[in-house]
């Protein structure tokens, strides 16, 4: 991609932390949004970037090369298509879709169409997260056989998706990465105590081949913030916790021993790891424009993008079938 030419499509709760970051990083030529005071207002920030009020308008511009999409998940699939369809590159926040059948043919399109299809999973790019997916690779907590996720928060509130679909997809996308295959079956629950049928809280169980196994909790309706994931290794166990000012990635020298036939808890070090503090969406949006310009997929592409949204689908299934399990197909499927 050459410089500036990436137009942000929807600039309100977290379209105007991408704006910020496209044209911290030089490449924002447009701002796009329906609505014109947050249009004006994100708009009177970066003086050089142009203002669009519809989405036509962006489409048809030919200077425009990438299409940033902040847009409700429900408008995903169609954003995503026509962008493809106009020769645009594409970076659609999560997730892919509603529909995994949707999220297959955008996969679909973007190979036809030869154009750079990528989900913003940004957790992928937390520098903590990285640090902790090495240390999975190089062995250093053994084969991993437990992973738990607790995302908690009180509000924001949607009223558009629920909390699964709002909250989960960045735990989901870690953990596939962490567990490196998909599950083989999930189960999962939820409360509706604020809109009818649209859940506040859910907790997802994943089971995975050979025993390994995962779970998700995740609420808008609780009394504090909480952004804490826990790695159970055969050797060591990690914690990665995001609201932690400090220390936010332990490493523990802990696990379970036999001695004479009975299992015996293993209490030795703790580890701080220290990482780059690089902010993650910056990074996030570089992969995107590095994608672009070398024409290469980007790290969570629509592939990537498409594992997460078959394990929400099937978590999704499961609520509405009151938690009855629910198997996973193959990743050719």
């Amino acid at each position: 991609m050459s410089d500036r030419n990436v137009a942000v499509v929807g600039v309100g709760y977290w379209g105007k932390n991408l704006a910020r970051n496209f044209a911290g990083l030089g490449a924002l030529h447009t701002i796009c949004d329906g609505h014109d005071e947050a249009r004006k207002r994100i708009g009177a920030l970066y003086p050089e970037a142009r203002q669009a009020a519809s989405f036509e308008a962006v489409l048809s511009d030919p200077e425009i090369a990438g299409v940033v999409l902040a847009t409700p998940a429900a408008r995903h699939f169609e954003h995503v298509r026509q962008a493809l369809e106009a020769g645009k590159d594409v970076f659609v926040e999560k997730p892919l879709a509603l529909d995994v059948d949707e999220g297959r043919q955008l996969v679909s399109l973007a190979a036809e169409r030869d154009r750079i299809l990528m989900v913003g999973h940004v957790l992928q790019y937390h520098p903590a997260v990285e640090k902790l997916q090495d240390l999975v690779r190089k062995g250093e907590l053994g084969e991993v056989r437990y992973v738990y996720s607790n995302r908690l928060n009180l509000g924001k509130v949607r009223t558009e998706e629920n909390i699964l679909w709002s909250f989960a997809p960045h735990d989901i996308s870690i953990i596939l990465e962490l567990m490196e295959r998909d599950p083989e079956q999930v189960t999962a629950s939820g409360g509706t105590y604020i809109t009818d049928g649209v859940a506040d809280v859910t907790v997802s169980q994943l089971s995975f081949a050979g025993g390994g196994r995962a779970h998700i909790f995740v609420s808008w309706l609780h009394p504090y913030k909480e952004q804490r994931l826990v790695v159970v290794g055969e050797r060591k166990m990690a914690v990665f916790d995001d609201t932690a000012r400090e220390g936010k990635l332990k490493l523990y020298d802990k696990g379970i021993e036999f001695e004479a036939g009975a299992p015996v808890p293993r209490q030795t070090s703790e580890t701080t790891l220290f990482f780059d503090e690089s902010e993650p969406l910056k990074r996030e949006c570089q992969e995107f424009l590095d994608a672009c310009r070398e024409r290469r997929p980007a790290r969570t592409d629509g592939h990537n993008g498409l594992r997460v949204l078959k394990v929400l689908a099937a978590c999704q299934e499961s609520i509405e079938h009151g938690g009855l399990p629910v198997e996973l197909a193959g990743p050719e499927s």
